[in-house]
């Protein structure tokens, strides 16, 4: 047994021990611990949703851990399974196009497929990867470049490149 999984297990107990404290007027506290921040103060307020919300959590709190668990790797830099995310691993990709220049080639990309684009399709075309032709895209679709869409057939995320 590795020490990640000790840990776990441990943050899953502590967790557990959080949410009996409910017996004594503190619901929430697994949430709070938990980085569920606004939903634990509601919980802190309200006896835990007096008390179901208390026990739906048991089924929930396992869930709860290993999802703030990834949050605090991603933020420590670590991947979903423990691996540092460092330059020299995305330095090993072929092209690593700059914010705009990744722009041009998308745009590039959905002129050629008659305005539509998928994020693997982007990522096909300009060789960057998905997290950061997604993210383009969803910037873009903030500022309203494109429109969003499912494919009829596949259900695929389709981008629309209205001015195209």
């Amino acid at each position: 047994m590795n020490v990640e999984s000790n840990n776990k297990k441990d943050r899953i107990i502590i967790s557990y021990i959080l949410n009996a404290a409910w017996f004594v007027g503190l619901g929430g506290l697994h949430r709070l611990y938990n980085g569920k921040i606004g939903t634990g103060l509601f919980w802190l307020c309200t006896g835990g949703l007096l008390g179901v919300g208390q026990f739906v959590d048991l089924f929930l709190i396992s869930n709860m851990v290993e999802e703030h668990d990834q949050k605090l790797r991603l933020k420590a830099g670590l991947s979903p399974l423990g691996v540092p995310l460092t330059q020299a691993a995305v330095a090993s990709q072929v092209y690593q196009p700059n914010g705009n220049q990744l722009m041009v080639k998308l745009l590039e990309a959905a002129e050629s497929r008659g305005g539509t684009l998928t994020v693997t399709q982007g990522v096909k075309a300009t060789g960057a990867g998905f997290t950061e032709v997604e993210a383009l895209l969803k910037e873009m679709l903030k500022s309203g470049y494109v429109k969003i869409d499912n494919d009829p057939v596949s259900g695929a995320v389709i981008y629309h490149f209205h001015e195209i």
